[in-house]
């Protein structure tokens, strides 16, 4: 079992409940699933790059990744609907739990000048989500390897109804957001 989540059932569960005041288990939030995704802007010029990001972003996340495509044709980014332009990767259980404590203890302090996450990226549903620069805080990839630095978006979804919920969870999870 994950160190985060035998910490969620420990200490964040009674603390949620005992803050917000929920009548039943069922009502304290919870980490629902994590999104990555990687959008490939340079794969219509070179067709290696989408497989070098489903590599990368496979290794991250230690789950193997699907393509994502166009859903229109947008003439001025030479686009053309079903291109493969990016992937994605969605994560539940115990791989969710694993990356997030992976994240939260090891890959953001590796971040070069950093004072935390921005604590207003909630979606008004109790979303959480966060873009990165480059994919090379994560201690799996090798650096010899990488053909470019990429970026990637990551989306924690909850099951709290609010940001204020969602906040308190992932504060007690341990997410570093900026004072």
């Amino acid at each position: 079992m994950s160190r985060l989540k035998d910490r969620f059932t420990s200490e964040v569960a009674p603390a949620l409940r005992e803050t917000f005041g929920y009548k039943s288990v069922m009502q304290i939030p919870r980490v629902d699933k994590i999104v990555l995704n990687m959008g490939v802007g340079e794969v219509k010029d070179n067709p290696k790059a989408l497989e070098n990001a489903m590599r990368d972003m496979g290794v991250i996340s230690g789950q193997k990744p699907v393509s994502t495509t166009a859903t229109k044709s947008v003439a001025a980014f030479k686009l053309r609907e079903g291109m493969k332009i990016g992937c994605k990767v969605t994560l539940r259980g115990e791989k969710m739990y694993d990356f997030l404590d992976k994240l939260i203890s090891i890959s953001l302090p590796r971040v070069r000048d950093f004072r935390g996450i921005n604590p207003n990226s909630f979606d008004g549903h109790g979303n959480y989500a966060m873009g990165i620069k480059e994919q090379l805080m994560f201690p799996e990839i090798d650096y010899d390897k990488v053909d470019k630095i990429r970026g990637m978006d990551i989306i924690i979804v909850t099951t709290a109804q609010t940001d204020e919920e969602a906040r308190e969870l992932l504060k007690l999870l341990g997410m570093p957001f900026r004072k």
